[in-house]
């Protein structure tokens, strides 16, 4: 199964765990099979909030939430199950420092599901 693993970090902590360390972890990931894909992302500060509202579009500068820890990066992990996912998500290194959400990922599905009367047909 597929589970995502997003790291957050406080702006004080932001560059704690060096380039280098989690290159080589995301290493280790690959070489045991359980890295799909990941990348960091530069400062929330960066930012740029996309909204549609009644068919109108507002851009903001900024994250999406005003939070103590914002979103660093990610990795997209392979593992048997959740307990196999936080024991990945427990060895990446911002996870010292900040915090990592492990989230089941899902398939988007093409059909949409029945509706009422056309499950009544």
């Amino acid at each position: 199964m597929k589970y995502l693993c997003l790291v957050y970090l406080a702006p004080d902590v932001w560059n704690a765990a060096p380039d280098p360390t989690c290159m080589a972890y995301g290493q280790q990931l690959r070489d045991s099979g359980h890295f799909i894909t990941g990348t960091p992302l530069h400062a929330a500060h960066t930012a740029t909030t996309v909204r549609v509202r009644n068919g109108q579009l507002s851009v903001t500068d900024g994250p999406f939430a005003e939070t103590k820890e914002q979103l660093a990066g990610f990795y997209l992990i392979d593992a048997r199950d959740l307990n196999e996912a936080i024991q990945i998500a427990a060895k990446i290194p911002p996870a010292q420092f900040g915090s990592v959400e492990v989230r089941p990922a899902r398939e988007l599905v093409a059909e949409a599901p029945p509706t009422a009367a056309r499950a009544a047909r």
